[in-house]
């Protein structure tokens, strides 16, 4: 059983959750299939069951849309941006309309901009639950554009409440992800014995090891606008697996402050995986988090370990290597073994802004098993549809797979704060990278931005 844990926006933290979100997963192709030939294919499939059958993604007429456009603004670039478009692609086909994206890394600034002064695009990306509620009133609400029976049916119930506020459906999630994970080549590192279960263990294994690679990890917090980010999620993990879930919650719900002796030791493990990183501080932050794991593949390698979310495997090099013989994971070990088998998680919401025809449809498409297929075939998501089984390989279910199992699981904390507190969290991890002995000045920067925030609220 899976420990329910948190309240309000953690309420994604349930068994059925998890279980919904992965429970399709185990009947998904092993077979690995490279991104360039999957997309084509599965784009004609998608399109195939859309005009086979009346839905939801089908409520428009083939063509009826044809001149039509849907204006939409995400996070994703490079790969995941053509991973989105060979998703929207057979929509496109049947209804004659076409999708208009644009990518940026600063979309809390644009959407918290596009807010003030009115001019948003049609759909969006929301940066999390935490900026999704602070936007609500902009949002337009879902109930009115899908079919909320069939898509309560399809998504794990608390992922729907995930996007509801005060009984208002305003987001849906396009797909989820587990965090946590580290990713290493099996032709570097043996560990078919079994891999380090514990924090005491992975240290062992990086003590043997050590010769191998220039250093024990990769990191790269460079993301454009929201640089930092890479490093919210280490910081997640330690205080989860040292300080527990309760804590956890508490700390994003702005009950536990940031200069809490259980929050700081969370940043001085952070700051002690900086200390060991490929390239030093300044590389850390100058290297896309997309291209972090690059120096996994490189002769010499470049590091032993890189840790980052499953949708790591579509992109940077890891797209061109071969799953399981060039990368492989574990979970992140138990440090407190009180808290033995936590898992964190998060999606990629989708909202809208403005309610046409075109868009409706889209929205409407983008939440069905055949489109959420496309990017889960091509590799590096995990469906939030339970219909959508097409997982590539065994890597992919392996991430299903921890969701389904998880003990204890938890919700992205930095995408759960207020938009004012996720920025200062990233800013503060990019200033804590090059000068690790400011820690209590940032942290108490923190404290103030957690207090302004929360009472804002």
């Amino acid at each position: 059983m899976i420990e329910q844990i948190g309240s309000t926006r953690t309420r994604v933290a349930t068994a059925i959750a998890v279980l919904a979100i992965v429970s399709a997963a185990c009947s998904g192709s092993a077979t690995p299939t490279p991104a360039a030939s999957t997309a084509p294919s599965a784009a004609a499939s998608a399109g195939a069951s859309m005009a086979a059958s009346p839905s939801p993604a089908a409520s428009a007429a083939a063509g009826s849309l044809a001149g039509q456009s849907v204006t939409v603004i995400g996070t994703w670039g490079g790969s995941e941006q053509d991973a989105f478009m060979a998703m929207v692609k057979p929509w496109e086909d049947q209804t004659g309309a076409t999708v208009k994206y644009t990518g940026t890394r600063d979309l809390n600034t644009v959407l918290t901009t596009g807010v003030a002064s009115g001019v948003l695009p049609d759909l969006a990306g929301l940066p999390g639950p935490g900026q999704m509620d602070q936007w609500a009133s902009s949002l337009v609400d879902l109930s009115t554009v899908l079919d909320v029976n069939t898509y309560k049916s399809e998504t794990a119930a608390p992922l729907v409440d995930l996007g509801t506020v005060n009984g208002k459906m305003v987001g849906v999630f396009i797909k989820t992800s587990i965090k946590g994970l580290i990713w290493y080549d099996p032709k570097v590192l043996d560990l078919s014995a079994g891999a380090p279960t514990t924090w005491d263990a992975l240290q062992t294994v990086i003590a043997n090891n050590k010769s191998k690679a220039a250093a024990p990890w990769c990191l790269g917090v460079e993301s454009g606008a929201a640089s930092g980010w890479p490093g919210t999620d280490w910081i997640e993990d330690f205080v989860l697996r040292t300080a527990g879930p309760d804590v956890y919650n508490q700390w994003w719900q702005g009950k536990v402050k940031w200069s809490d002796p259980a929050i700081k030791a969370a940043w001085q493990s952070f700051g002690q995986i900086v200390a060991q990183s490929y390239g030093g501080a300044t590389a850390v932050n100058a290297t896309n988090f997309a291209n972090a794991g690059d120096p996994l593949f490189k002769t010499p390698p470049g590091c032993l370990f890189l840790h980052q979310a499953s949708f790591i495997t579509g992109l940077g090099a890891f797209p061109k290597m071969t799953t399981g013989t060039d990368y492989n994971f574990f979970p992140f070990p138990d440090i407190n073994t009180q808290y033995t088998g936590a898992v964190e998680g998060a999606g990629d919401l989708f909202g809208m802004f403005h309610n046409t025809p075109a868009s409706a449809s889209l929205m409407a498409y983008l939440v069905t098993a055949p489109a959420q297929d496309i990017w889960v075939k091509i590799g590096g998501a995990i469906s939030a549809n339970k219909n959508a089984t097409d997982y590539p390989d065994a890597i992919s279910k392996r991430s299903a797979d921890l969701l389904a199992n998880a003990k204890v699981f938890v919700f992205d904390a930095s995408d759960l704060m207020p938009t004012a507190m996720n920025n200062e969290f990233w800013a503060d991890i990019v200033k804590y990278v090059q000068h690790p002995d400011q820690l209590d000045a940032l942290l108490a920067d923190l404290d103030k931005t957690q207090a302004d925030a929360y009472a804002a609220q």
